[in-house]
């Protein structure tokens, strides 16, 4: 599977059962060139003019399943809620 494809997949937390977004971004441990991360735009500012403020950072041991059309994650919101950097 390509990054790419990850894109365009929706995430879904199995503990709430609520939808978190689709990947926007990856993070790769460059020496094993394997993905440690997810990365989800939170919500946008007013009207998505001004960006976004945080978003989140799945760790990939929390990915349960990989399907066609979604990602089902096993996650606390809370915990992987972070500031986004500018």
């Amino acid at each position: 599977m390509r990054i790419y494809d990850l894109r365009q997949k929706e995430v879904i937390n199995v503990v709430t059962c609520r939808r978190l977004g689709c990947v926007c971004d990856v993070e790769i441990n460059l020496c094993t060139g394997c993905i440690t991360a997810l990365i989800v735009p939170g919500k946008a500012h007013i009207c998505g003019i001004l960006g976004r403020e945080t978003e989140y950072v799945i760790p990939f041991s929390r990915v349960k399943q990989i399907g066609r059309d979604i990602i089902l994650v096993d996650v606390c919101e809370e915990e992987i809620l972070v500031k986004c950097k500018f």
